[in-house]
């Protein structure tokens, strides 16, 4: 299994965990918390006291990912949810957001377990860890004020598991991709140009340079026949193209096959 790989199939996974505990706190707080998988996070501006939470997986994947905050990022946090003004670190903060992850574990274990398989998680606090040699992925957390990023540490175990199943899934496929559902939803909002087609022809250099105004090119194809509709060079759709509102638009009448399968493919 190489390192890549395993790095992919962490980051999957990290920005499943983000995406979950991102809704619940927007749900909960009522505004936006977002959290997003970086590659070089931003060191906090000095080293405060960090408070961890252990993931503990068991079914299609079993391990422990340890989950690490910053105490100002907790009580921030924390005060930010009971709508209070900020006030330092206690006891309760750590097990009101140990309750508030085991929550965003259910739709984890949800998005996951399409991909994967059967999933439970246990969330518990932990304390005096050390986490060397394990492989770590950043998040950050651009609404915190205090900009410390949220890090996520894999053990071996879960990296291996991540891995393997992700293999086994990829082994199976033949003509389909496999797209993670969760990480589509990071990506739905993205703007993609798309052109239509109505027909092509090859022409001579010499006949391109006497192109003049009321010049008239003959394409190969038939005014009834279908227009295609492209997405960056390959073919999503066909159709017949309509006037919108002044605009030129395609009907869609054919996909030739499912349009994930040709963007990720």
């Amino acid at each position: 299994m190489n390192n890549l790989h395993k790095k992919n199939a962490a980051h999957m996974f990290a920005a499943a965990f983000a995406e979950n505990l991102g809704a619940l706190l927007n749900d909960v707080i009522g505004f936006p918390w977002p959290l997003e998988v970086i590659e070089n996070p931003n060191p906090p501006g000095n080293r405060e006291t960090t408070i961890d939470f252990r993931l503990t997986m068991d079914g299609a994947l079993r391990g422990e990912c340890f989950v690490e905050f910053y105490e100002p990022q907790v009580s921030n946090l924390i005060a930010k949810i009971r709508k209070q003004p900020a006030a330092p670190f206690t006891t309760g903060h750590g097990e009101e957001l140990a309750s508030i992850i085991s929550s965003a574990m259910s739709g984890l274990a949800a998005s996951l377990s399409a991909y994967y398989g059967e999933i439970t998680f246990k969330v518990d606090r932990v304390a005096g860890l050390a986490f060397g040699g394990m492989f770590v992925v950043p998040l950050e957390a651009s609404a915190d004020p205090s900009g410390a990023p949220v890090f996520l540490y894999f053990d071996c175990q879960l990296l291996e598991s991540l891995s393997v199943s992700t293999d086994g899934r990829q082994a199976g496929d033949t003509d389909e991709a496999a797209i993670h559902p969760s990480n589509l939803n990071l990506v739905m909002d993205v703007e993609l140009n798309v052109s239509l087609r109505f027909g092509q022809r090859q022409m001579q250099l010499r006949d391109v340079l006497e192109l003049a105004s009321g010049s008239v090119i003959e394409l190969d194809r038939m005014v009834d026949d279908p227009v295609d509709l492209f997405l960056d060079g390959k073919l999503i759709a066909r159709g017949e193209a309509v006037i919108v509102d002044g605009n030129y638009g395609l009907r869609v009448t054919e996909i030739p096959q499912p349009v994930a399968s040709r963007i990720f493919n």
